[in-house]
């Protein structure tokens, strides 16, 4: 059984960008595509049907205590997720870039050196709204913030991916 134990954040500057294509060596700021939606379920658990790239991903997730939840997520052909998502799930869909930060200088002793900021810049109904997730070790997992890093929204469910389909961020304004 997978456990997910994430912090989500807002960001308040495109460094990231710079940090994340020096990780990969290169000048590229590009990220990775992402497209996703949700299959309705009735009894508030969470179906997530993904296409990272040129990758496919089913996912399911209960729900949320403190900032914790069980997570499963399994790699699907690529087709299949594109045949998915137009046929049974509830549109509008996410559509974002993802980038991929190091939290900081991986060392032999320091467990913190295996965890990663994901930074998500939304597009479409969502434009306008960047938001850092970083799963952590544990709930008491003490992190440092990068400059680029605003308030805190861990637990606050109109940030949630499958919250921003039936409420997108450009109706918050």
């Amino acid at each position: 059984m997978g456990m997910e134990i994430e912090r989500k954040f807002l960001v308040k500057s495109d460094r990231f960008k710079k940090e994340a294509a020096k990780a990969k060596g290169t000048t590229d700021d590009a990220g990775v595509y992402y497209r996703q939606g949700y299959i309705p379920t009735l009894n508030g658990m969470t179906v997530r049907i993904r296409i990272a790239g040129e990758k496919g991903y089913i996912t399911m997730k209960d729900h949320a205590v403190g900032f914790s939840r069980h997570e499963f997520e399994y790699s699907i052909p690529r087709e299949e997720a594109a045949q998915m998502l137009e046929l049974m799930c509830t549109k509008p869909q996410i559509e974002k870039h993802r980038y991929f930060v190091p939290y900081a200088a991986p060392t032999p002793d320091s467990p913190l050196a295996a965890l990663k900021w994901e930074v998500d810049v939304f597009h479409g109904d969502n434009e306008g709204l960047i938001v850092a997730e970083i799963e952590v070790l544990s709930e008491d997992t003490q992190i440092d913030l990068p400059d680029w890093i605003g308030e805190e929204v861990t637990g606050q469910k109109q940030y949630y991916n499958s919250h921003l389909i039936a409420n997108p961020y450009k109706k918050w304004k």
